[in-house]
């Protein structure tokens, strides 16, 4: 387990907290929608933290063609009809190989390490073809306050953001609970609030820049390359 995060609950966790079976059960939420509208139709997409596959199945329907990273095995075993890879992300290099889009979803950004946060960007980098895009999911700028909260999901479960306390160097120890009819999973990870302006530093600081935000909430971001 990784210094600073932990999970509970039935099945495997991985080591930064997260459970197999738990996200094995979330379903895909607008991700799909956003990547179609972002990049070309049939792209090929490199996607940095694919977890069980909950966005993974979704874009492959839609006729994407995905590749996989993730660094826990048990996750990847419960991908279909994509190329995995497992790997840490921030050491990920495919040599030559690039990629119409490289996604870095569930608020990876906002890693509580620097250096860790500062190497997925470059993994970005290194695998975004010419022409291409990297698309980029970043918290919600009330992430961190007005805790506790919860949200009940339409398809029955409960998400519950319990707290998210300050441990210094400007990062927060957030604590979630998921609890489903059957089962209840919680996880402990360590994140680094970003506002708009700092967020669009650490991009530039890798060489990245906003092309564009995708959602009205700013949470999904489509980045290029700077020329």
């Amino acid at each position: 387990m990784r210094d600073g995060y932990e999970g509970t609950g039935p099945g495997a966790i991985t080591p930064d907290g997260c459970a197999v079976e738990l996200y094995s059960r979330l379903p895909v939420g607008a991700e799909p929608d956003i990547v179609a509208e972002a990049v070309p139709a049939g792209a090929h997409i490199l996607e940095l933290g694919s977890g069980a596959g909950r966005v993974t199945h979704a874009l492959l329907e839609r006729g994407f063609t995905v590749t996989a990273v993730d660094e826990s095995p048990q996750m990847l075993e419960r991908v279909r009809g994509a190329r995995t890879i497992c790997s840490p992300i921030e050491t990920l290099d495919l040599g030559d190989e690039t990629f119409d889009a490289v996604m870095l979803g569930s608020f990876l950004v906002h890693a509580g390490d620097e250096d860790v946060r500062r190497g997925l960007l470059r993994t970005c980098v290194r695998h975004v073809a010419p022409g291409g895009c990297v698309l980029i999911q970043r918290e919600g700028e009330d992430y961190h306050t007005d805790l506790p909260r919860e949200r009940v999901d339409p398809s029955g479960f409960t998400v519950r953001i319990l707290s998210a306390d300050p441990v210094g160097d400007g990062v927060h120890s957030v604590h979630a609970e998921y609890a489903f009819p059957d089962a209840v999973w919680t996880q402990t990870f360590l994140s680094r609030p970003l506002t708009r302006e700092q967020f669009e530093r650490a991009l530039g600081e890798e060489g990245l820049r906003v092309d564009r935000y995708l959602t009205e909430d700013r949470t999904w971001v489509r980045a290029v390359p700077m020329t």
